[in-house]
C-alpha cells in the first residue's frame, strides 16, 4: 500500500468524477476525494475499498475560495494524479439569472480549479512529475446561450490547461483536458435544467462511464486534450468553420425549453 500512487478527485461521488475514481482505484491508486456531502463520501469511498485502495474523503464545498485553499493545506499526502472534476451549471437567461448563484459557478469552475492546481502543480514540479486532468466540455467551444456563464467557464479552462502545459512541458508534468458533450448525469437536474430540448433528448446523452474511460486513457496517455464521442468532435469541428454567432444561435435553438419551442410551433 506504500508504494502506491494517489490520486486526489474532486466531484468524486457522482457522475463523471465517480466514474473516473473507479478507474484509479481499478488501476491500484489510493484515493482522496472531495465534495460537499459527506454521506454520499461515505458511500462512494465503502464501494471503493472493495477495490483493496485506501480512500480518504473530505467534505468541502469548492465554491468557497477559502474552503478550497483549506482543503490543500488538509492535504498531507503526495498526490500523484489530480483530477478537478467538481463543476456546475445554472440553466436561464443571463439577464434573469441569479448573480450570487453565477459567481459561485464562476468560483467553482474557474478559481477552485487555479487554487488547486496551483498548489499541487509546484508539489508535482519539485517531485518532477505527476499528471492532472481537468474537466473541461465541448461547451468551452461553443458560445452557450442558456448557459452562458457555464459555457464561458469551461473555455477558461480550456485555455488554461493548454497554456500551462506549454508552461510545464518539460517539467514531467502532464495536463489534459477531457472535453465530454452532454452526458447522462445529474448536472441537468442541478442546473435547472431538465426542461431543456438537450437534457431531455435522453438517447443523445453520453454514458458517464464512457466518458471517464475517454478521459482515463487519454491522462495515462499524456494527450493535451480529448473531445469525448465521435459526435462531439464533429460538432465542435463543424463550429471552428462557422462565425461565433451562428454557433452561438445553433446553441441557443439547442438549449431552449421544450416548452417555448412547443409554443413557437403552435404559432406557426
Amino acid at each position: 500500500m506504500e508504494n502506491q500512487k494517489t490520486a486526489l478527485i474532486t466531484g468524486g461521488t457522482s457522475g463523471i468524477g465517480k466514474e473516473l475514481a473507479k478507474l484509479f482505484a481499478k488501476d491500484e491508486y489510493n484515493l482522496i476525494i472531495v465534495a460537499r456531502d459527506q454521506a454520499e463520501l461515505d458511500t462512494t469511498a465503502a464501494e471503493l475499498r472493495s477495490s483493496g485502495i485506501s480512500v480518504q474523503t473530505i467534505a468541502k464545498d469548492l465554491s468557497d475560495m477559502e474552503q478550497a485553499k483549506v482543503l490543500c493545506k488538509e492535504i498531507t499526502t503526495p498526490v500523484d494524479v489530480l483530477v478537478n472534476d467538481a463543476g456546475m451549471g445554472v440553466y436561464g437567461l443571463f439577464k434573469e439569472n441569479d448573480l450570487e448563484r453565477e459567481l459561485g459557478i464562476i468560483h467553482l469552475n474557474i478559481c477552485a480549479t487555479v487554487i488547486l492546481t496551483k498548489h499541487f502543480v509546484q508539489q508535482m514540479a519539485e517531485r518532477g512529475g505527476g499528471k492532472i486532468l481537468n474537466l473541461g466540455s465541448v461547451a468551452g467551444k461553443l458560445p452557450g446561450p442558456w448557459q452562458a456563464v457555464y459555457h464561458a467557464t469551461k473555455a477558461f479552462v480550456l485555455s488554461f490547461t493548454a497554456a500551462i502545459r506549454e508552461e510545464l512541458k518539460d517539467s514531467g508534468i502532464t495536463f489534459t483536458a477531457l472535453m465530454p458533450g452532454a452526458t447522462d448525469t445529474d448536472f441537468f437536474n442541478k442546473a435547472g435544467m431538465l426542461d431543456s430540448k438537450i437534457a431531455q433528448d435522453k438517447e443523445a446523452l453520453a454514458d458517464a462511464a464512457d466518458v471517464a474511460i475517454e478521459g482515463y486513457e487519454a491522462l495515462m496517455a499524456g494527450k493535451d486534450r480529448v473531445i469525448a464521442g465521435w459526435k462531439n468532435s464533429l460538432e465542435v469541428h463543424a463550429a471552428n468553420l462557422m462565425p461565433d454567432s451562428s454557433v452561438a444561435h445553433s446553441m441557443y435553438e439547442q438549449q431552449k425549453p421544450v416548452e417555448q419551442e412547443q409554443q413557437n410551433q403552435s404559432g406557426n
